[in-house]
């Protein structure tokens, strides 16, 4: 988690995908987030993290249900919202913190 840490303290904003091998929506995520890199390129850091895998870091950022995507800046969340959501409509979301 200390990379984690370090990773979202960032001046670029960072999303985290929270995800699982189970889950139906999230399988449809990978595509939508590429689409979201095509179009931000090096101006968002996107990662994801399987809660299955990860069930400590799930658990510190009480992950409810799948998918949960998290943006953090500087260190600080900044959004959250579970549930899938479209490319333009996490770009909109991303650009208020470029």
């Amino acid at each position: 988690m200390a990379n984690f840490q370090q990773l979202i303290a960032s001046k670029i904003p960072v999303l985290v995908d929270f995800s699982a091998e189970w889950c139906w929506p999230c399988k449809m995520m990978p595509t939508i987030l590429q689409q979201l890199k095509n179009s931000l390129g090096n101006k968002v850091t996107i990662i994801k993290i399987d809660i299955d895998k990860n069930r400590a870091m799930a658990n510190a950022y009480n992950i409810q249900s799948v998918p949960t995507l998290m943006i953090f800046h500087e260190g600080e969340q900044k959004w959250r919202q579970s549930g899938m959501m479209q490319a333009g409509q996490l770009e909109e979301v991303i650009t208020q913190y470029l």
